[in-house]
């Protein structure tokens, strides 16, 4: 696993992450999953409720809430590795320029190591 800003982010206490729902941008298949502020607690991270927010050119589109590791085993994800894994919360812009504002970025290499990213970041 690549660390592609200066630093990892370590999240202490948890109070920041409870204003906005955490996302992780895929930038090379630009697709975000969306964890919910509540709901996954003391969940093993496959079983985690997330939605899927699929970008295309303008439009974004949003599927209904399933589990993380339904959607990690998709083509799309397990057959497309490494990916460039972007955590942010809120987004600079409007419509079209709509741009992520990265916490931290990653390159990820397999799913184990997804999950410890998600562990880093406390999740």
């Amino acid at each position: 696993m690549e660390y592609l800003n200066q630093q990892p982010t370590k999240f202490t206490g948890g109070s920041h992450l409870e204003d906005n729902n955490r996302k992780f941008h895929f930038q090379e298949i630009d697709q975000t999953i969306c964890f919910p502020n509540v709901g996954n607690e003391k969940k093993k991270y496959a079983n985690y409720t997330v939605s899927l927010e699929l970008k295309q050119r303008t439009a974004s589109k949003s599927e209904n809430q399933t589990n993380l590791g339904d959607i990690l085993d998709k083509c799309d994800f397990a057959n497309n590795y490494p990916h460039t894994v972007g955590f942010y919360k809120t987004n600079l812009g409007k419509g079209a320029g709509l741009k992520p504002d990265y916490l931290e970025i990653r390159r990820i290499y397999s799913v184990e190591e997804f999950w410890k990213f998600l562990n880093d970041l406390d999740m």
